[in-house]
């Protein structure tokens, strides 16, 4: 599709004040977070431009690092690509230690001139900005942009690799954007301090995509067919949020029960030497998670608690139930609305006993009733919600413009 023709549809009369957005997010190539999520859907009516990871990360000399440095020079030499229908991604040049005012300045500058130069390309006469990542603060707002919305999903803070200067990034962030959309009760109540604006939207599920698991024409992963029943399953990114301890004492008190991680480590997984039934299958592509999910009879959720996951909503409970399968969960805020449709757990002892109690009571495995129930919390749906709330700031914003002129 040649930039800038034919992306609109149905909405293309409702949407004529802006034609595009402006996305700083995570990198495109991973796994769908809720910022994918959300910009699929709204690329169906607009262009997208999403610009890929102005680091929140305190830069160190680990191979990691130097592998994620060549990856950028890669996607900065490919220009702007399009990747599905309505959305091109930047990967641009830029300096990733935002704490000095001098390296801030010029960063500024060179993110401007990359991403003025792409909206030219892809005919996008007026954007908004819809930010998830705080460091994005400096540029923010320089881009000739009609309307800026800070969509906050994490305590971007509380991350163990935080640059010191996050916190303050967010801060101006807050105080430029015109509209704010927390994921989290807990991320609301520190927000709407700094912003009038400030809005809880809770993440949604790509229902139609997860409920796969609940049916017969969806087959069992090859990797779990030769596994010891029952199956306690995770998948996701095993970082420092997620209680490996805990799982590793689940496996020793049970040793006939087999744990499934699926998914990348940023850790150490030590924990895990010795213990046979802990199966460690590493990452496996989005579109195979129903063939996983099908073959569990529990999903965990173990997070451990601190200020990073009290002010969490994790996709992957959503994503759990969507599948119909039963959660066992630590009782983070955001978890425990759910307590009655997830079985809430704080150590292994605990774990052991919710885990019995649904085996003995025949409810594991996926179930399409459970599964039923997560219809309501679409991504379309909240991608409703949202809608209403931009066209909202966007009146806002034009009338103050509009008085500012009188």
């Amino acid at each position: 599709m040649t930039a800038g023709v034919g992306v609109f549809g149905r909405d293309q009369e409702r949407d004529a004040d802006w034609d595009g957005i402006i996305c700083f997010a995570n990198d495109w190539y991973a796994d769908p977070l809720s910022k994918k999520h959300l910009m699929l859907r709204f690329a169906r009516n607009r262009r997208i431009l999403w610009v890929n990871s102005v680091n929140n990360r305190r830069p160190q000399m680990a191979s990691k690092d130097f592998r994620r440095v060549f990856q950028k020079l890669a996607g900065f030499r490919q220009g702007l690509v399009q990747v599905q229908e309505g959305i091109w991604v930047l990967t641009p040049l830029y300096i990733p230690f935002h704490g000095n005012p001098a390296v801030r300045g010029f960063n500024r500058k060179l993110l401007g001139v990359q991403i003025r130069r792409a909206l030219a390309e892809l005919q996008i006469r007026r954007a908004i900005t819809y930010t998830f990542a705080p460091t994005s603060a400096d540029v923010v707002g320089t881009l000739g942009e009609d309307t800026i919305v800070y969509h906050c999903v994490d305590e971007f803070s509380a991350f163990s690799d935080a640059g010191a200067e996050v916190a303050e990034r967010e801060l101006e962030l807050l105080g430029k954007a015109d509209l704010v959309l927390c994921s989290a009760a807990g991320l609301y109540e520190r927000k709407k301090k700094y912003n009038l604006h400030t809005y809880l939207v809770a993440h949604g599920v790509d229902y139609e995509f997860f409920r796969k698991a609940t049916s017969t024409d969806t087959p069992i992963a090859h990797e779990l067919q030769s596994l010891p029943k029952p199956i306690l399953g995770f998948t996701g990114l095993l970082a420092d949020w997620v209680d490996l301890a805990l799982l590793a004492q689940l496996a020793r008190r049970r040793p006939e029960w087999s744990i499934v991680l699926i998914g990348r480590s940023d850790v150490d997984l030590k924990v895990f030497d010795g213990l046979s039934n802990v199966h460690l299958l590493g990452h496996r592509p989005y579109e195979r998670l129903p063939e996983f999910l099908r073959g569990f009879d529990v999903a965990l959720l173990p997070f451990v608690n601190n200020e990073l996951t009290v002010n969490a909503n994790p996709l992957k409970l959503r994503e759990y139930l969507a599948a119909g399968l039963p959660v066992i969960a630590s009782p983070i805020p955001e978890v425990a609305q759910y307590a009655g449709l997830v079985a809430l757990a704080s150590t292994a002892e605990e774990y052991e006993r919710e885990i019995d109690a649904v085996l003995k009571k025949g409810e594991s495995g996926p179930s399409a009733d459970r599964s039923a129930r997560m219809a309501s919390e679409s991504w379309d749906a909240k991608v409703i919600a949202i809608e209403e709330l931009l066209r909202k700031a966007n009146g806002s914003v034009s009338r103050n413009r509009n008085e500012a002129r009188s």
